[in-house]
């Protein structure tokens, strides 16, 4: 069993799972603006559509990247991707019953929460291109774990009802444990550190409120 978690290993996994997935990032990219537009623009059905793609996304990551891909080059990998696992189906379970409601506010959470969208689809591959790690050695948004993550705290921080603790405790986890690829140079997730920290943070002081 591979314990260890090196750069090269990162890197090659990227490339390879970029080339072989062509044109999902095309599909992924456009849900995330779905999602955008739907948890901005109210419409009936806007929480379901949101919490359907954010559960897509979490499904796709466990299945198609931690357990295909990454799961034979680092064994702990399986074991991410089944918390990822858990959290799409937490979101699938919350299309059938919704809990979730979504609203733009001009306010610190939900401006934040917009950054951490635009951090997550725009800025990881832009500070990835100054680090060296360009496409295809980069993670695409929303088919990899840690602009996913970001992503979903950015939602989170768009929502005008309270954010049941249940589906933060799995973003926060994986945000902290984004120290093992900073520490083999990928640097572009001290991005996802601060969300986690600061968007957790920001949800549980708004709701406390609420």
């Amino acid at each position: 069993m591979n314990m260890t978690l090196t750069l090269e290993q990162l890197l090659s996994t990227f490339e390879k799972y970029n080339l072989d997935i062509w044109p999902m990032q095309v599909l992924a990219y456009l849900l995330g603006i779905a999602a955008l537009f739907f948890a901005i623009k109210r419409t009936q059905y806007s929480g379901r559509v949101v919490v359907g793609i954010l559960s897509f996304l979490w499904l796709w990551t466990a299945i198609g990247f931690f357990f295909l891909y990454f799961g034979p080059v680092y064994s702990l990998a399986y074991a991410f991707g089944g918390l990822f696992l858990i959290q799409g189906f937490l979101f699938l379970a919350d299309v059938v019953k919704p809990r979730f409601s979504f609203g733009f506010k001009a306010d610190v959470y939900s401006i934040t929460g917009v950054l951490f969208i635009a951090y997550a689809m725009i800025g990881y591959p832009v500070v990835g291109y100054f680090l060296g790690h360009s496409y295809p050695q980069s993670p695409p948004f929303g088919l990899t774990p840690c602009p996913v993550a970001v992503f979903t705290f950015g939602m989170f921080l768009l929502t005008d009802k309270k954010v049941p603790k249940l589906f933060l405790v799995i973003p926060l986890l994986w945000a902290l444990s984004g120290v093992m690829p900073v520490s083999v140079g990928i640097l572009e997730d001290i991005g996802m550190i601060i969300s986690g920290v600061i968007g957790t943070g920001l949800i549980l002081y708004r709701d406390r409120n609420k």
